[in-house]
């Protein structure tokens, strides 16, 4: 971390605010930001107050000239910051702390999008936001910020554009599924798992009439292109099965999509207080047959899920009624960069979760902060 503070200094150089009016470095608003959301702070008086409380400590890093900055202060740096800035800093971060584990198997490149409910206002549609997530490191890799959620389809060959996917099978759900983002992926080096359905209704359709044929189903199982789970999931038992084939000749619109190979189905069966409930998920893939490979794909889209989740339980992310755009995506970064580091914090107790990690770090900033900035 102490390479982070380091790289807070360009932060002066980017600053658009008349220097001769500033008192309150941009670098140290950043820190005190991202700090202050680690340690359980997710409005901008809380994180005033943090820093108030914490001021002894963080002048041990910062300089801090004018004291602690007013909360409106802060949102007001924050909403002028670049967020490539921040997303450059996340990613120093994610580099830092890469290792080779995992690396026998291809990484999972999860892409989906997220609404900031709290942003909206009036009239005023909520940023939607793109993130990039690695599903085997648990990190944000990267996110671009869209208007509507419409406009997805224009934000993902952007993120794409800056991520290195080669090697690494991306996954996107149904918006994603374009064939120019499909030719993209494969131009770019990256493998493709991606959702079909309404939206483009005929691929979706033919992929259907396919499975829906019990024969073409069995043909599946005695060649690889099946697998199956069954495990107590949400107090009911949950079985999953993962129907996959080649068998993709008769495609009339195969040529579309960038080194297509493979069609796939995925039904999920609970069975829970006596009543049985089916969901069905088509995909197309350039991957070869292998069901086992497959189902770790779809299942492991859901990791980005889990990030999203975090946001609004651990980071109340929707509950924060910040109506700046820019202002809002900042802190969207920052909660993602927080939600990393405290996935490498140790409290002294097992399997803890990241709220009851935020809350242990606010009884003790100065100690478990102290710990993360000196990795």
């Amino acid at each position: 971390m102490l390479e982070i503070l380091s790289y807070l200094e360009y932060a002066e150089g980017k600053d658009s605010r008349q220097q001769s009016k500033v008192q309150h470095k941009m670098k140290d608003v950043i820190a005190i930001t991202l700090f202050a959301t680690i340690a359980n702070a997710n409005e901008w008086e809380e994180i005033e107050e943090f820093g108030k409380a914490n001021e002894g400590f963080l002048r041990e890093y910062l300089e801090l000239p004018y004291g602690i900055p007013s909360h409106d202060t802060i949102q007001r740096v924050i909403a002028i910051v670049n967020p490539q800035f921040l997303q450059n800093m996340h990613i120093l971060w994610n580099e830092m702390m890469s290792t080779d584990e995992g690396e026998k198997l291809k990484k999972l490149l999860n892409i989906d999008g997220k609404t900031i409910c709290g942003n909206g206002s009036g009239g005023k549609k909520p940023l939607h936001v793109v993130t990039a997530y690695s599903r085997d490191d648990g990190i944000s890799l990267g996110q671009r910020a869209v208007k509507e959620k419409e406009n997805e389809i224009v934000a993902i060959p952007e993120l794409l554009r800056v991520l290195n996917i080669k090697g690494h099978i991306v996954t996107i759900d149904a918006m994603g599924t374009q064939i120019e983002i499909a030719k993209q992926i494969r131009k770019q080096g990256g493998d493709y798992v991606l959702a079909v359905k309404g939206n483009q209704p005929n691929l979706h359709k033919d992929i259907i009439d396919y499975f829906d044929d019990t024969e073409f189903r069995e043909r599946c199982k005695t060649n690889g292109g099946y697998y199956k789970t069954v495990e107590k999931a949400r107090g009911g038992i949950e079985k999953r099965e993962y129907y996959q084939t080649d068998d993709i000749g008769w495609m009339y619109q195969k040529s579309n999509w960038a080194g297509l190979k493979t069609i796939g189905m995925t039904v999920n069966t609970i069975e829970k207080d006596g009543r049985t409930t089916v969901e069905k998920r088509y995909y197309i893939s350039n991957l070869s047959v292998d069901a086992k490979e497959f189902g770790r794909c779809v299942r492991g889209h859901w990791g980005i899920e889990s990030m999203h989740w975090h946001l609004d339980v651990t980071f109340k992310e929707d509950a924060n009624k910040t109506i700046d755009e820019q202002s809002a995506f900042n802190l969207n970064i920052l909660r993602k960069f927080a939600l990393t580091i405290l996935k490498t914090v140790d409290i002294g107790k097992k399997r803890a979760s990241l709220k009851l990690k935020r809350f242990v770090i606010l009884a003790n900033s100065a100690k478990f902060l102290r710990s993360i900035i000196e990795i």
